[in-house]
């Protein structure tokens, strides 16, 4: 029998201590590494798109920056270490706090830099349907007539990343009212987002289009919608006609379901015909909507991107991830809320949609319509929009074709505000 060597076995365990040892600090060094990480993100993401004043944001990343140095020079003091990873997550929670007490809309500037004369820039809580919800005014001239927009989409996508972009254009001519509805960004704890309905929307749009009459002395006003936002829009004007000048739908949506089938078929056709044997089982697997239950709102996803990019735009995920860090609007509390608001808010709401049919449902309006319509938009079906507008009796009415797919770009929409529903609507001398 043989044996082991006294001397070698003595070597062998005084070696495993300092293996354990090296194993352990590998570990907690890369613990650590992913705790900065984590807690430093909020504090460049200040610098991204918030509306938290430049010195503050640098104050605070030099902060993160001295802890981080101070970690890396003493980290193999454990007590130091855990205290140091403390402060710098009281560096975030300072970060998300300031992100969204110094969030607001950015003032409108002359070319001096200072607040236009007469321009109007805020955002403010109002009361709709008994609870708080937040909008946002702008205009370069308070005396112009008051534009109500409806959102970027969803349902559940807020209003307020829209600002900067498909808006701006529109406040040389308007005071537009951007509202970032119940269960979304700014407004996703106004209600429980189980409670919301198509009705609930369209009532609070109602009492919102009643303050802003009475705030700006208005007796109409126009409202905008931008495809979820089309369908409120409709129903809007149908139901209280004698309150708006016109309505203008960009990306309209008239048959949810019918649109859905269509959508889900084009997306099979570009997988087979791309080669993308992967994507087409998974939309087979998947099968045409309407979807319902659990992971509905993924199903839908699936399907849509391939539609978004054969239209060349941004996937949801990307809408999800990117759209609201734009919005100064929006605190980093706001942002997260943004893309809760959509899958938790779309799963409650766009089942309430499927008996959706304008052309039966809405086939006489009586305000001026305007849509807007890509002629490449197979996400809200250009065929589809125009079938729809050829039945469709109103007392004025236009289909404008544009190039691309889904939604006309800001200058197309300013161009069919100012010089078709605003020329064309508002009152002379008014």
């Amino acid at each position: 029998m043989s044996t082991i060597p006294y001397a070698a076995t003595k070597r062998f365990v005084s070696a495993r201590p300092s293996f354990v040892h090296t194993v352990r600090t590998i570990l907690l060094w890369l613990l650590a590494a992913i705790g900065v990480v984590l807690f430093v993100f909020p504090v460049l993401l200040l610098w991204i798109g918030t509306a938290v004043p430049r010195y503050l944001t640098i104050l605070l990343l030099l902060v993160d920056v001295g802890l981080i140095i101070l970690l890396a020079r003493t980290g193999h003091n454990l007590g130091t270490a855990l205290g140091l990873m403390v402060a710098l997550f009281v560096v975030a929670a300072v970060a998300i706090v300031a992100s969204q007490a110094f969030a607001a809309t950015p003032p409108i500037l002359d070319s001096s830099g200072k607040p236009l004369a007469n321009s109007i820039a805020v955002m403010e809580k109002v009361e709709l349907g008994g609870s708080e919800q937040w909008i946002t005014i702008r205009g370069k001239d308070v005396n112009k007539p008051v534009l109500l927009y409806l959102g970027i989409g969803g349902p559940g996508a807020g209003g307020f990343p829209a600002s900067a972009l498909t808006l701006a254009p529109l406040e040389e001519h308007f005071v537009v009212v951007n509202w970032d509805q119940p269960g979304t960004g700014k407004s996703y704890h106004a209600v429980p987002i189980s409670t919301l309905t198509i009705e609930r929307f369209v009532s609070d749009a109602h009492e919102l289009t009643l303050l802003l009459r009475e705030r700006f002395q208005e007796e109409k006003i126009y409202v905008f919608g931008l495809s979820w936002g089309t369908i409120l829009g409709i129903k809007l004007v149908q139901e209280y006609p004698e309150l708006y000048y016109a309505y203008v739908g960009n990306g309209q949506m008239v048959n949810t379901t019918e649109n859905d089938r269509l959508g889900y078929e084009i997306a099979l056709n570009i997988a087979a015909e791309t080669g993308n044997i992967r994507l087409e089982k998974q939309l087979r697997r998947n099968g045409p909507p309407p979807y319902s239950g659990e992971g509905m709102a993924m199903k839908y996803a699936v399907y849509n991107n391939v539609l978004f990019r054969y239209m060349d735009s941004a996937t949801l995920e990307l809408i999800l991830l990117l759209v609201p860090q734009m919005a100064h609007e929006y605190g980093l509390v706001d942002k997260v809320n943004f893309a809760r608001g959509l899958i938790e808010s779309f799963a409650v709401v766009y089942p309430q949609l499927r008996d959706l049919d304008f052309t039966t449902q809405a086939a006489s309006l009586r305000v001026p319509v305007y849509f807007l319509v890509g002629r490449g938009d197979i996400n809200a079906v250009a065929s589809l929009v125009e079938r729809y507008y050829n039945m469709l009796q109103a007392p004025r009415k236009e289909l404008i074709w544009v190039e691309g797919g889904h939604g006309a770009t800001p200058e197309q929409i300013a161009d069919t505000m100012v010089n078709k529903a605003l020329a064309e609507t508002y009152p002379k001398g008014h």
